[in-house]
């Protein structure tokens, strides 16, 4: 295995496009892979951040998507016809339940990264990044500060903003994608992309960039990015009267 690079992921196509990505390059390296916790207990979290009305307008509006879902499926084969989505085979491979779990960050530091890749897991907690002891490498879906959070495509073409249409590549702090900011990039959309395909579309088009961001990490050649002058926010998923409003005055669904 590649001596020096780990990645903790989700279990998501566009965290496994990206360590694929980062495979073909620098051949096998151990990936931790994070069960996470049920839908169940993600909106109640929500719940008690957003309130109840928040919640179920959410999830209205996640139901509404889903009628353009069948209306995705030329795009979604063309852009998946440029990722590789697979999930990592056994021998690199190890699940666990939580990556804060005391036992898990034993793995990590008996590992001695040199450089961690992140992408589609939950928070990573103070003992975790400490137990790294090494740079540590979010892959964002939105251009940091302005669009932290998730579904930060979405919400950039609703604002009317497709120049922060991308990802960001920033370090690991303890807030929501606060850390410096290393890269980003400017993904072009079609008019037959929406909510089904906006991951699809950044993981197909951001695999250069993680490659050759993490290179740099390995290397010691990574430096942030000079400050932001954007705002700072974080968003949420739409809520039904943002989808519907997103869709029929602007054409964002």
């Amino acid at each position: 295995m590649t001596a020096g690079l780990i990645a903790l992921v989700g279990d998501a196509p566009h965290a496994w496009t990206m360590v694929n990505a980062l495979r073909k390059r620098f051949g096998d390296f151990p990936v931790i892979v994070e069960r996470g916790e049920s839908a169940d207990v993600f909106w109640e979290r929500r719940r008690k951040k957003l309130g109840d009305g928040a919640v179920y307008s959410m999830k209205a509006a996640q139901l509404v998507a889903k009628v353009t879902r069948p209306l995705s499926r030329a795009r979604l084969a063309e852009l998946q016809a440029e990722c590789d989505a697979n999930p990592a085979p056994a021998h690199v491979r190890f699940d666990v339940d939580s990556l804060n779990d005391h036992d898990t960050i034993l793995k990590i530091r008996a590992l001695k990264p040199r450089a961690v890749f992140v992408a589609s897991t939950g928070m990573l907690h103070k003992p975790l990044l400490e137990g790294c002891a090494c740079p540590v490498v979010n892959y964002h879906s939105g251009i940091n500060p302005a669009y932290r959070g998730i579904n930060g495509g979405y919400f950039a073409l609703a604002n009317g903003e497709p120049e922060h249409f991308g990802v960001t590549l920033h370090l690991v702090d303890l807030g929501v994608d606060t850390g410096a900011v290393l890269a980003t990039n400017q993904i072009p959309v079609a008019a037959n992309d929406n909510m089904q395909t906006y991951m699809t579309l950044m993981a197909a088009k951001s695999q250069e960039l993680v490659v050759e961001t993490m290179a740099k990490v390995l290397n010691g050649d990574a430096a942030p990015l000079p400050p932001s002058t954007l705002p700072s926010n974080q968003y949420y998923a739409p809520t039904l009267s943002q989808y519907l409003s997103n869709g029929l005055w602007r054409g964002v669904w």
